[in-house]
């Protein structure tokens, strides 16, 4: 039986927590760059080079979380955001994610007890 490596990412356009339930050691957040300083000090400047910046920051970001992502069979995004549907669709243009099978999930604010127990029910079934 060969052995999947799960791992659940729960994330909004903020943070992004990397739930590994076989590494504890390997759970980690990943924030994003793009804060409420950085949108303001954009927008001083114009309203287009403030979305310029939210789409770098945000792809950024997104790069961070697949690199990680790379070291897995299955994954599952979920989160109160669309953030998790836009990752989604930023690994889809990638071939380097085609043989790992990402799922997406819509789940409220949790606490990490709660997280743990959605990625486990999850990879259950």
């Amino acid at each position: 039986m060969e052995l999947y490596k799960n791992l659940g990412i729960w994330m909004d356009h903020e943070k992004a927590y990397l739930i590994d339930l076989h590494d504890k050691e390997n759970t980690h957040t990943i924030v994003s760059n793009f804060t409420f300083e950085t949108k303001e000090a954009a927008l001083s400047d114009s309203e287009k080079g403030m979305h310029n910046k939210r789409q770098q920051m945000h792809e950024a970001y997104y790069k961070e979380i697949a690199k990680a992502i790379l070291n897995y069979n299955q994954v599952l995004l979920f989160g109160p955001t669309n953030a998790k549907t836009e990752l989604h669709n930023f690994l889809n243009k990638d071939l380097h994610f085609k043989g790992i099978q990402i799922d997406v999930e819509p789940a409220d604010k949790m606490t990490d007890n709660e997280k743990d127990a959605f990625v486990r029910n999850h990879f259950k079934k």
